[in-house]
């Protein structure tokens, strides 16, 4: 009970019992009676390894690993993991190998869209025969099948060649759909690309407005060695000190003489006061 529960808990399905038989001991022993057997064919493991100790009951030739060359030699190559079967070389069935009722074409190098749509306008006027069918009375004798029945067994007959020819061209479809989707790459890149050399003639441009401004400024301090002297500097200067000078005192002179005036009227109208 409790190894059902683990099963069950186990998403994944649980390993073959014989994998804990491939320990070093064990592949070390293969490996010697391998040796020692030479081209014998189904050597006895107990004669040959006779001097050898903990040899397992079950035969070691288990252990070796499947022949490749074997399976692909067969005709519908296949091998089993966990008791599934599995083609070497995928194959998606017909409906007909299925057992279904093939209505187009299995050679794909006919044109099925005749058939298909053929189906198609089948399936809508078996539909529309099975809308009449249903307003109809049951019939009176319970052992003949009504025309609805059989309306819908050709219904799903119509599905399923529908649903086998768009199987067939899954390959198709994914062979298309990697194409789109590499050409949509490979416009990515260019569209990266372009904006890349972008990029670069912007910043191509940017630095030789950089060089060319420091090329300007190297050059400003030739232009200002060229430049008035500085005697010539210095005499301009002291003209400007004197008139700054000259401005100064006379305003001055001008803030004095107004405050002289004014305390004249006050002493003024105070002798009148009095």
């Amino acid at each position: 009970m409790d190894d059902e529960i683990a099963e069950l808990r186990n998403p994944f399905p649980s390993p073959p019992s014989h994998y804990t038989k491939y320990t070093t001991q064990n592949l070390k022993l293969l490996a010697l009676l391998k040796e020692r057997a030479g081209d014998e064919q189904e050597p006895s493991q107990h004669t040959v390894l006779n001097d050898q100790h903990d040899l397992p009951d079950w035969p070691l030739i288990q252990l070796e690993k499947p022949r490749v060359d074997w399976i692909l030699d067969e005709k519908d190559a296949y091998y089993e993991v966990f008791g599934d079967r599995w083609f070497v070389k995928d194959k998606i069935p017909s409906l007909e190998e299925l057992g279904g009722h093939q209505l187009y074409p299995s050679d794909p190098s006919i044109d099925r869209r005749p058939a298909l749509q053929a189906v198609l306008r089948s399936v809508l006027v078996t539909y529309s025969s099975l809308m009449g069918s249903l307003l109809a009375p049951p019939p009176i004798n319970p052992e003949i099948p009504p025309d609805w029945q059989h309306h819908v067994e050709w219904i799903n007959v119509l599905s399923q060649n529908l649903m086998a020819a768009a199987n067939d061209l899954r390959p198709i479809q994914a062979r298309e759909h990697l194409e789109t989707m590499m050409k949509r790459q490979l416009q990515l890149r260019r569209e990266e690309t372009r904006m890349i050399h972008e990029k670069c003639d912007s910043l191509s441009t940017k630095l030789a407005e950089l060089r060319a401004s420091i090329q300007a400024s190297l050059t400003e301090p030739e232009l200002k060695s060229t430049g008035p002297s500085k005697s010539r500097v210095d005499s301009a200067s002291k003209q400007l000190n004197r008139i700054r000078t000259r401005q100064a005192t006379y305003r001055k002179t001008m803030f004095l003489s107004g405050q002289s005036k004014y305390s004249h009227r006050e002493k003024k109208h105070t002798f009148l006061d009095d």
